[in-house]
């Protein structure tokens, strides 16, 4: 049952020890409007309570509700229903179009991948090209087949605009497919984003999946999870997916809100301890690897707070890219679309 409800936290006590679920499983309790509230299990605390973090708003919870353990982590749907459809964190469908036709469900959280480092194979043997008809990116930050492209910008700087560019002329002129993971974006890009995509009409090639900003700070930082798990169920199927992720850092931020909900002492700049740590988990899944088949090649974008680049959660997602399009306020000044700075940009596919 219940014991403590404190905004996304909430504690459940369990029988005994014995009793407790894992790390990452998934607890339902039910709310007195009606709604399921499902949680995932991050920390096992004495006396038998797992402290859970809410992936919807925990409204309407109350004390000593009975809560459910289902004994499994979040799953969802794969396969070719799920494209042009919108899913949230756990993979209900948000576009009001009925429930998504699946043969199969698939957990967002990995098991540790520690062992497997021997099926990795390097991405560099045989470079593969993707065009994206934009001159200053096809000729100073040239995108590979499983390469990581990150675009940091402070605010208003034409970090969504650039995104859907690139959808749009990767996927409509080579026939791609691709999933879109809106993590903590504005709900108005969101539905714009679909409207745009429904009138170039290739949204039958994508996958949507949205945790945008309304949401909980669970859901916004577990949606980078459920975009990854769609991307490599496509790339299981020996296909090259793009993964189109705005915004990396807003994923970030919803691990530092969680971090200081959960107690933990922040860093001297603010952030989560594990910052280092949640980024990896997220881009050290974005690999080509002997099992897989095909590729995965993301484009990242980086909210950049107070157009600082050295921000320890830019920094730290820097660490990880192949390409990085800073976009500049000069530029954006000067009139100039897409507003790249090549000189504080970097790309490490150009040699």
């Amino acid at each position: 049952y219940v014991v403590s409800v404190q905004g996304p936290v909430v504690d459940v006590r369990f029988p005994s020890t014995a009793d407790l679920p894992k790390i990452y499983d998934m607890v339902t309790v039910p709310a007195t409007d009606g709604r399921t509230v499902t949680l995932e299990v991050c920390e096992h605390l004495s006396g038998g309570i797992a402290r859970c973090i809410a992936m919807s708003s925990t409204y309407n919870i109350q004390r000593r509700a009975a809560a459910t353990s289902l004994g499994a982590p979040i799953s969802i749907p794969i396969g070719e229903g799920v494209y042009r459809r919108i899913m949230n964190v756990m993979g209900d469908p948000i576009d009001q179009k009925g429930p998504i036709a699946y043969t199969e469900k698939r957990p967002i959280r990995r098991p540790q991948l520690g062992t497997r480092v021997a099926g990795f194979k390097s991405s560099a043997l045989k470079p593969e090209l993707i065009e994206t008809g934009i001159k200053i990116l096809d000729l100073l930050f040239p995108v590979f087949k499983g390469s990581k492209t990150g675009i940091p910008g402070g605010a208003a700087l034409g970090k969504s605009v650039l995104t859907l560019e690139i959808i749009h002329h990767i996927v409509k002129k080579h026939h791609g497919t691709c999933v879109f993971t809106g993590a903590g974006e504005r709900i108005r890009e969101g539905n714009e984003l679909y409207f745009e995509l429904e009138k170039n009409e290739i949204l039958d090639k994508i996958m949507m999946v949205f945790g945008q900003m309304n949401e909980p700070p669970g859901a916004r930082f577990g949606i980078a999870m459920t975009g990854i798990t769609l991307a490599e169920s496509i790339q299981r199927q020996n296909k090259d997916v793009l993964l189109f992720v705005d915004n990396i850092f807003r994923f970030i931020q919803a691990g530092a809100e969680i971090s200081t909900l959960l107690g933990r002492v922040p860093s001297e700049t603010g952030y989560q301890p594990t910052l280092l740590a949640q980024v990896a988990e997220f881009h050290e899944r974005i690999r080509s690897s002997e099992e897989a088949g095909g590729s995965i090649t993301s484009f990242e974008a980086v909210y950049v707070p107070a157009d600082d680049l050295t921000d320890p959660a830019v920094v730290a997602i820097f660490s990880f890219l192949d390409n990085m399009l800073v976009l500049s306020r000069e530029r954006i000044q000067l009139g100039l679309y897409p507003a790249i700075d090549p000189l504080l940009s970097s790309s490490a596919t150009l040699d």
